[in-house]
């Protein structure tokens, strides 16, 4: 984090008291959301990235609850000035006043008063060390999932959020951009699990498929990104210095350690979903394989993924269950599957239905509806999808509310270690474990960095 301003902030009595800076990281700067005074108080945010998933997805969202909620936007953070210029102008006619520009969240950090929270939406190896400037600088954050690509990111957050909490009246109202969980369909699914009605799991069926070769390629945008129009080593943050190359900034899902792709962009979302119905939080073990078989455009990141996962108690004598994810780029067939199997029957989480099919002895198998479909689309461009926004408008009143979100850190935590134990599965080719004691990934004995 050399790169980053060491300068503290000049802390007010109330932050004084507030969590300890970790080497390299902004300390607080106010106590979380302290700009907000009363129930009816307009609440300032900025957005930090802005990508083509907050432009088409987040900002929708948040402009569908932001004036009955009073929440208003404000400031822009970018590190790349053409971005900061389309930023500027798109934020300015959709709220019809001036924005702030700022050249990266640091200085957002160091010269914003006026901003209560922020909508974090960088690039995948980013989003928990930026989470980590934001939470250090007392302000609440909503996040974009993948919450971590590595270990020392998942942990330096968690734990930035924990000494928010207890520090600061309860610290930042961070929501983790996992939108299943603000999800109607997704609750039902929950509450009939956690009801016993559906018996104990045995196996997970996960699966995302799509056929398209452009999925988080920037063709067009490439060209135009120059080394001397953004800060490279700033975005680098904690990965190994390397010469400029405007694929891996723009085109981040595809190059590890930026992304680790598939794993990171899709399972996160299905996996979230286990460890909230189960109470699990992330795999026993783990294996994976995958490879580039169609897509030969310089990628790094496989076209298709398979990973499978063993998901039960600590000990591993006692029962638990498998989950078997795949995902590939190259064909569309099966789409999006997400179905939980016991030995009484099947939830499909894509219809929103529990049935007895596949019970022994049952000729005609009987179904019945938990709740409307609710299916997260798979398109590129999603819009300002009915899950999104509803995830969005919890963090708005959660934030208001100064109440935890449906998604909060630990769930975020949770997602990452699985999928970095996927990650590394894949790397290595060896079985991936999690040690609580170190906190780390591990496989063939070796903790695995993640880069």
């Amino acid at each position: 984090m050399s790169t980053l301003s060491r300068r503290s902030f000049i802390s007010s009595a109330a932050a004084g008291a507030a969590v300890s800076a970790l080497p390299g990281i902004i300390q607080a700067q106010q106590a979380p959301s302290a700009n907000v005074t009363g129930a009816n108080s307009r609440i300032n945010v900025a957005c930090v990235g802005f990508s083509d998933r907050f432009r088409q997805s987040l900002l929708p969202a948040f402009k569908a609850a932001h004036k009955e909620l009073n929440f208003d936007m404000v400031a822009l953070a970018d590190l790349w000035s053409v971005r900061r210029e389309e930023g500027k102008a798109e934020l300015e006619k959709q709220f019809g006043h001036g924005i702030d520009l700022y050249r990266s969240d640091v200085e957002l950090y160091e010269k914003a008063k006026n901003v209560d929270a922020v909508i974090i939406s960088t690039a995948d190896f980013q989003h928990a060390r930026h989470t980590v400037h934001a939470v250090k600088a007392g302000r609440d954050t909503y996040s974009e999932k993948p919450l971590a690509e590595d270990m020392d990111a998942a942990n330096a957050v968690l734990d930035a959020v924990n000494e928010a909490r207890k520090a600061n009246r309860g610290g930042s109202v961070v929501q983790i951009g996992s939108q299943r969980r603000s999800g109607a369909a997704y609750h039902a699914a929950n509450d009939y699990i956690r009801s016993g009605k559906f018996g104990d799991i045995t196996y997970v069926d996960l699966c995302w498929n799509v056929n398209q070769p452009n999925r988080w390629r920037r063709q067009k945008t490439v060209p135009l990104l120059k080394e001397a129009d953004t800060d490279w080593k700033t975005w680098l943050l904690d990965r190994p210095v390397v010469p400029f190359d405007a694929r891996k900034y723009l085109e981040f899902r595809l190059f590890w350690p930026y992304s680790s792709g598939i794993p990171g962009q899709w399972m996160c979302h299905q996996i979230d979903t286990v460890s909230w119905f189960t109470g699990f939080n992330f795999p026993r073990n783990t294996v994976s394989n995958g490879g580039i078989y169609a897509w030969q455009d310089g990628r790094a990141s496989c076209d298709t993924f398979t990973t499978v996962m063993e998901f039960g108690p600590e000990d591993n004598t006692k029962k638990g269950f498998q989950v078997v994810f795949s995902s590939r780029q190259t064909n569309a067939a099966r789409g999006n599957v997400e179905n939980y199997h016991s030995t009484q029957g099947t939830i499909d989480l894509i219809k929103g239905t529990v049935s007895d099919d596949g019970v022994e002895g049952r000729k005609k198998p009987t179904c019945e509806k938990l709740s409307a479909a609710e299916a997260a689309t798979t398109a590129a461009n999603t819009g300002a999808d009915s899950l999104t926004s509803a995830h969005m408008r919890n963090w708005l009143e959660s934030v208001r509310a100064r109440k935890q979100p449906n998604a909060p850190i630990e769930a975020g935590y949770n997602h990452a270690v699985a999928l970095i134990m996927a990650n590394a599965a894949l790397q290595t080719g060896l079985k991936a474990t999690f040690d609580k004691a170190l906190r780390q990934v591990v496989a063939g004995g070796k903790v695995f960095k993640g880069y």
